[in-house]
């Protein structure tokens, strides 16, 4: 069962968003918020599998909520989902950078919606349907990119790079072994490593770096998944 906890300030939107997760035989939704203390309060309560947030929330916004979550090892199995109401946004890039696992916008698909929550509770990641790599690359169209010597950075090795840059390209691990000529084992472990020394959370934090460190331009990638 994947365990949800809900957080919008309108009553009406998260109603109806709960009424479609838990029309499901496999989704659950645990516990509703209305704000971001109150995300914060109930994740350490039921410890849900992700955390579905709206951006802009009283008080906390949903991306703080996302970051606070993400440094607390207690809840390093919660992984956060955003929503918004604007596709276009430079939120989107402070989401990923905080450690959120996807985003999304408020009118997609329902089944697009169901098929998100299942990818990321499997422990990949999603950048969205067919929107938010787009997003992302014009938020990037021209990026100022942080000097390769980074704290971090200058630690990986070029395969871990070559990695790192294959997964902002939207590649699964399997993909990553192939267009490398490795086994997916070694790929997942070059990927694991990059992590490490860049300290990030997850891969969509990865392809945060990718595109902040210039490992990767905009253009070099298509809309779609990210996913392990």
């Amino acid at each position: 069962m994947i365990r949800i906890l809900l957080a919008d300030d309108q009553p009406l939107l998260r109603s109806g968003f709960s009424a479609l997760l838990d029309a499901e035989d496999d989704i659950e939704v645990v516990a509703e918020a209305a704000d971001g203390q109150q995300i914060l309060e109930l994740t350490r309560e039921h410890r849900p599998d992700i955390v579905l947030t709206e951006v802009q929330l009283p008080g906390l916004d949903g991306i703080e909520a996302a970051r606070r979550i993400a440094a607390d090892p207690a809840l390093a199995r919660v992984r956060v989902v955003i929503l918004t109401s604007h596709g276009l946004d430079t939120q989107v890039f402070a989401a990923l950078s905080a450690g959120a696992a996807g985003f999304l916008v408020k009118d997609i698909a329902p089944e697009d919606l169901l098929h998100a929550v299942r990818v990321i509770a499997r422990g990949d990641a999603l950048l969205a349907p067919c929107v938010t790599r787009t997003v992302i690359s014009r938020l990037f169209t021209r990026p100022t990119h942080r000097p390769l010597t980074a704290t971090g950075l200058k630690e990986l090795t070029q395969r871990e790079r070559e990695a790192v840059a294959l997964v902002a390209q939207g590649l699964s691990t399997h993909q990553i072994a192939d267009r490398m000529v490795i086994s997916p084992l070694t790929a997942k472990s070059h990927i694991q490593r990059a992590k490490s020394k860049l300290r990030v959370r997850g891969r969509t934090q990865l392809v945060a770096h990718a595109y902040e460190f210039g490992l990767i331009s905009p253009s070099a990638s298509d809309p779609g998944l990210v996913s392990r």
